[in-house]
């Protein structure tokens, strides 16, 4: 399979239950990292060809060394973040959540600089799974970006 799979060859993708198990068992490591703030945790769950974007903005961070500078940026950001999760889809394509990103806004993040208010952002992510390295390929984020600047 190539490095950028088509939708078809995505779709084509087989049901496999252990598959699917070993999806959510890193899907998990990686949120109790993110909850933790443990960069070295998160990376551990990503492709070395991670590629992180907030749809809305166009931002990219590519490999490794872009993920630790989106994770640093979003720490910075939203010091005390927490993620409440609503709806979750796991297949073998990746993982697909929908979450409730709510902090304190005292970093620039999204292209938007600081408030210094409570924010509530509800977020879709996109976790897309590499089936030959077995890790995540990074994270597609859509947000409404006027969330980010009025505050809750």
């Amino acid at each position: 399979m190539n490095a950028h799979p088509t939708i078809k060859e995505r779709l084509g993708r087989s049901f496999d239950p252990a598959e699917l198990r070993r999806i959510k068992r890193l899907w998990v490591r990686h949120s109790i990292a993110e909850d933790r703030r443990d960069i070295d945790g998160l990376i551990a769950t990503l492709s070395i060809a991670c590629v992180y974007e907030i749809v809305p903005t166009g931002q990219r961070w590519e490999g490794h060394a872009g993920a630790r500078d989106f994770y640093r940026e979003l720490f910075a950001a939203f010091p005390d973040n927490a993620f409440a999760l609503s709806e979750i889809v796991i297949g073998p394509q990746g993982v697909m959540e929908v979450a409730t990103l709510t902090g304190t806004n005292l970093g620039p993040w999204a292209g938007a600089e600081p408030t210094g208010l409570p924010v509530a952002l509800q977020v879709l992510i996109l976790f897309p799974w590499d089936p030959a390295t077995e890790r995540f390929t990074g994270e597609r984020i859509w947000f409404d970006r006027g969330a980010v600047a009025s505050g809750v």
